[in-house]
């Protein structure tokens, strides 16, 4: 079971390969498809959510191999191709579902804001997910697993749709033959999806086809060029705020409600709802792509040099962990291998925090990266006391420690002016 959801996580370098390809051809076309911040927290985004996934991935599997082993009616094996072509419907079925009420109940919207906040469009951001979307999702599917498809066949389908995805977040392509537009969700069905035009907003909400969208109601075809982000813009290269702002603002709008029924209204109605007495519910207004201002932030391209080579190496510590995490359980116990599980996850969070904030040109920010270099620097070869390569690799952590603190120093004494916020 292990083996079959790490497909994603395999396919990671593919990812990145795209992302190159889809670069390559930005620059023979002379167009603009990427920002360098924008990408990098889309990135960021994505570590987050793999990294939470480490401890959240368990619910949706207990739960449905609970149900499909007591309570399933039928029993559908994969040995079928008849049983392939059903749940991969039924996937996107109760995908179709799990997205569209992601868009249309507030609290959920709140795990699935994230993956709209980009205000580019490039395959970076089918990488930026929300790191809680994961509470809600995973219950969608468990009618699956009443009606009896086994458990590794709906891991291996679910992540299929998943990988599906990923392409269709360019506008590198424009249309696909007019018999494919009309079954399978495209890039051009998706760009609708992302779009904050009002004629766009909760649109197009299937994962692999696009025909439930045709069935119930929510179909839009891509007419107006369409314009990336949400209503109210993030504002921040910060992964954590990213997931953070939208709960902020929905709890402070729940608290300021005068009885207990807006109170739970304000999470389960749609997004923008609000009761009469406070404004009522907030309307988008028009928007075109030659008045909407992109959210930017100027700064030295050393610092963007500084960023990039430090993201290479949060990446390469977020691969081990994602692939070696299991081994800190049986190598230092349950309860020390999950505070080690805890204490490095918490590091990646802490890395790709920080590094957003020297995006954004924060003070606090430059003084957590010297903590931070530090930290890392004392703490990760504690991992590997008893190897008898632990020598070179306290020196290594150390030359990349020192180097890295010289150019960050170097930079602020240079910059002070810029970098103060």
């Amino acid at each position: 079971m292990e083996e079959a959801a790490g497909y994603i996580a395999l396919a990671i370098p593919v990812f990145f390969l795209l992302i190159g390809v889809e670069l390559l051809i930005a620059k023979l076309k002379r167009t603009r498809l990427y920002s360098f911040s924008d990408a990098l927290t889309n990135i960021s985004c994505g570590i987050g959510q793999q990294v939470s996934g480490v401890f959240l991935k368990t619910i949706l599997l207990v739960g449905y191999i609970y149900l499909y082993e007591n309570h399933a009616l039928l029993e559908l094996s994969g040995d079928k191709w008849w049983v392939w072509v059903l749940l991969f419907v039924g996937v996107d079925f109760f995908y179709y579902w799990f997205h569209r009420y992601a868009h249309e109940i507030s609290l959920m919207w709140g795990g699935h804001i994230v993956h709209h906040q980009s205000e580019e469009y490039n395959l970076s951001v089918a990488l930026r997910q929300g790191a809680f979307q994961g509470l809600f999702s995973w219950i969608f599917y468990l009618p699956l697993a009443v009606i009896g498809f086994d458990p590794i066949t709906f891991v291996i389908v679910n992540q299929f749709q998943t990988l599906y995805q990923f392409w269709i977040h360019t506008k590198a392509i424009d249309r696909m033959p007019r018999w494919f537009e009309f079954i399978f969700n495209t890039p051009s069905h998706h760009r609708v999806h992302h779009g904050v035009n009002p004629k766009y907003i909760d649109k197009n909400h299937g994962g692999t086809l696009i025909i439930f969208d045709r069935m119930f109601g929510t179909f839009q075809a891509e007419e107006e060029e369409v314009v990336y982000g949400i209503t109210k813009p993030l504002a921040s290269w910060n992964p954590v705020w990213a997931n953070l702002a939208y709960f902020r603002d929905v709890f402070k709008l729940a608290f300021r409600t005068r009885n207990v029924g807006d109170f739970f209204k304000v999470f389960t109605k749609p997004p923008g709802w609000q009761p009469e007495y406070l404004g009522g519910p907030l309307k988008p207004g028009p928007v075109s792509s030659q008045t909407f201002s992109k959210f930017q932030v100027q700064i030295p391209r050393g610092l963007n040099y500084y960023v990039l080579f430090q993201y290479a190496l949060v990446l390469a510590g977020t691969t081990v962990f994602l692939f070696k995490s299991g081994e800190l359980l049986k190598t230092y116990g349950s309860q020390i291998g999950m505070l080690w599980q805890l204490g490095l996850a918490a590091m990646i969070i802490l890395s790709i925090m920080t590094l957003g904030g020297l995006l954004e040109k924060r003070r606090w920010a430059l003084f957590t990266e010297i903590a931070r270099l530090l930290v890392i620097t004392a703490t990760v070869p504690n991992l590997f006391w008893e190897t008898s390569w632990l020598l070179y690799l306290v020196l290594g952590l150390g030359v990349i420690t020192v180097f890295s603190l010289v150019w960050l120093l170097s930079f602020l004494f240079a910059f002070q002016k810029e970098v103060a916020v």
